[in-house]
């Protein structure tokens, strides 16, 4: 390696690691969302396979908590530094595709620059894991058509057995190898080859664990992410939200970039032809999969996590290695040069807004309700109304409420979703001492009021109502209901819809 190849190796470094700092000193500060407090509460009850996802992200945050404890750092610690080895399998993979350290250093630098990087990695959830598992996947490939030896099948597998672990997405890896492998006529020896079975087998080994799971649980976890969307729900209005999402979490000047690699690997010779349909089959496959989907139904801006290893790498191709005519060269040059100054201040005043609303006047916006700020003195004052009334336990009506009331109220606090117990499959029940006593139900304050719970408790007084704020927001006013004597069961058993 040159000096100068030293150096930028040692400045894209740099960088990394202090975006990931950024990452951290954001984590800190700003309250768990709803998923991050109900995936925390499975990594306290650790097992291989839940009701929503595979068990990855438990053990990712589990591995957070065990350093810098139940904190709101501690939940995401392990996610942000996961960014470390993707920026490594992403830097790799470029250099052994495109053949410069050019490539690699923009590409890493891009991948991490995306709020979908940042912000995907800062809020944990199952697509953080996976983004990482997915670098490696296109790392291992890649050198796979470098070196020719089979060994780096078994790679292979266990990078992808590893993404299957994070979210069921990563089945979409199988079909994108088999047709980059039909695709470039020099790889399709590797079909009558042994190696990538063997590695397949690797994969479905790694996996075993989640399918023994759903084995056990009715299938349950598979029924509810297959049955996503149907063939007969034709919603085509869907499709609309997908350009304008991603542009969102690429940031714009990264997604003009990424866009033009793709008409570059497509339509031009940049680099070698089993590189280019390497990007394009691991972008491609999933992407074509979701336009799919979303006439159908909702494809969250999230789901696309898979795929930005390698659109990263498709805009890194776009800025050094495409020969555009002249206008065009200059819109490359000038998402390249600016691509750092624009994202990084619009992630520091993305979570400046979602911890302080400040940027909107202290008015609503999407990130009011699934950021849990004002959680932390409304879980004080709801505890104090639990002492007061003597309730044994919080009962709460979905498993957002339940995840932060678990999360921020004072450790070993008896807190229930007494609805949706599938959710709770892994985790042990309240004893019956906890449920037999007065019952505290912690719910939005609704004008009519919850009828059910007259109709199943003799008594149910309401003794508080309590509001979160956001500055002088109010995010949410709860209703705090003092329950007695329960007509039947305090715990709902009845089956999930996926199984009705």
């Amino acid at each position: 390696m040159s000096s100068n190849e030293a150096r930028l190796a040692r400045n894209t470094a740099l960088t990394v690691l202090a975006l990931v700092a950024l990452r951290l000193v954001a984590a800190a500060w700003t309250p768990l969302t709803f998923d991050e407090a109900y995936y925390w509460m499975w990594s306290k009850h650790l097992a291989f396979g839940y009701y929503d996802h595979p068990p990855a992200v438990a053990f990712v945050i589990r591995a957070g908590t065990m350093i810098a404890g139940d904190t709101e750092l501690g939940v995401r610690l392990a996610s942000i530094l996961l960014a470390l080895p993707m920026s490594f399998a992403v830097y790799r993979t470029a250099a052994i595709l495109f053949g410069g350290q050019r490539v690699a250093a923009t590409a890493t630098v891009l991948l991490n620059l995306t709020l979908m990087a940042a912000v995907g990695t800062l809020i944990v959830t199952p697509d953080a894991p996976l983004l990482v598992a997915s670098s490696f996947v296109l790392f291992f490939l890649a050198k796979v058509l470098e070196t020719g030896r089979g060994a780096w099948w078994l790679a292979v597998g266990a990078a992808v057995g590893t993404a299957l672990l994070s979210k069921y997405t990563a089945m979409f890896f199988g079909a994108a190898i088999l047709i980059w492998l039909l695709a470039v006529p020099k790889l399709r020896r590797w079909l009558v080859s042994p190696w990538p079975y063997l590695g397949g087998l690797v994969a479905l080994a790694i996996f075993a664990p989640v399918i023994l799971w759903n084995a056990d649980h009715h299938w349950v976890s598979f029924i509810k992410q297959i049955g996503r969307a149907r063939i007969e729900d034709f919603r085509p209005a869907f499709i609309g939200e997908l350009v304008p999402t991603q542009v969102a979490f690429a940031t714009p000047l990264v997604f003009i970039l990424g866009a033009m690699g793709l008409h570059a690997l497509v339509w031009r010779d940049a680099g070698a032809f089993a590189a280019r349909m390497l990007v394009n089959t691991m972008f491609w496959t999933i992407v074509v999969y979701f336009i799919w989907h979303s006439l159908h139904a909702r494809v969250e801006a999230n789901w696309f996590a898979p795929v930005y290893p390698a659109f990263a790498i498709a805009a890194a191709v776009a800025a050094h290695l495409t020969r555009w005519d002249p206008r065009r060269q200059r819109l490359a040059d000038f998402c390249l040069r600016w691509a750092a100054p624009s994202a990084i201040p619009m992630f520091m005043l993305l979570i400046v807004q979602a911890d302080t609303g400040v940027l909107t006047g202290y008015r609503r916006d999407a990130t009011v309700r699934s950021v849990g700020v004002g959680w932390r003195e409304l879980a004080g004052e709801i505890e104090a109304v639990r002492v007061r009334t003597g309730a044994t336990c919080v009962l709460a009506p979905d498993y957002g409420t339940t995840g932060w009331l678990a999360f921020y109220l004072p450790k070993g606090s008896c807190v229930v979703q007494p609805t949706q117990r599938i959710r709770w499959v892994n985790m042990p029940e309240p004893s019956e001492a906890q449920l037999s006593g007065k019952l505290l139900f912690v719910d939005e304050a609704r004008p009519a009021g919850r009828r059910y719970l007259q109709q199943n408790y003799a008594r149910a007084e309401k003794v508080a109502e309590l509001t979160r704020k956001r500055g002088p927001l109010t995010v949410e006013t709860y209703s705090l209901e003092l329950l007695e004597f329960p007509k039947g069961s305090v715990l709902d058993r009845s089956p999930p819809p996926e199984l009705q």
